[in-house]
């Protein structure tokens, strides 16, 4: 079991941190997918990119672990409104992906899980 938690912890701390690092490498991306509601875009692209970043680092440490995944945890379901603005605007193309209504569909139904992921590293 505890070699599962290690490759769990560092597996989403990778995916957190790659995902972190994107939204400077290609912001046009998120943009896309940020609600035309949610003001300042851009300036909520970036503050989430950072805010990837320095929780998938956190994640990485027992003395900021639960902290960093709680940080997760809000984060993805902060994340919710941009997976149902996916299936609204579909099909579209996100980078190279083709986003069709199922693809988008599929990616909402993923959030409750990587909700679910961070959620099993809020315990010590």
């Amino acid at each position: 079991m505890r070699i599962f938690l290690k490759i769990s912890i560092i597996s989403l701390s990778l995916i957190l941190i790659l995902a972190g690092l994107n939204h400077f490498r290609n912001p046009q991306m998120y943009l896309q997918i940020i609600p035309e509601y949610i003001p300042v875009p851009v300036a909520l692209n970036y503050v989430s990119g950072i805010a990837e970043l320095i929780l998938g680092i956190g994640l990485l440490f027992n003395k900021t672990r639960i902290l960093a995944a709680w940080g997760i945890f809000i984060m993805m379901i902060a994340f919710i409104p941009a997976h149902i603005f996916m299936i609204q605007k579909a099909p579209f193309y996100l980078g190279t992906l083709h986003v069709t209504k199922t693809i988008a569909w599929i990616r909402l139904a993923l959030q409750p899980l990587l909700i679910l992921w961070a959620y099993i590293h809020t315990k010590k």
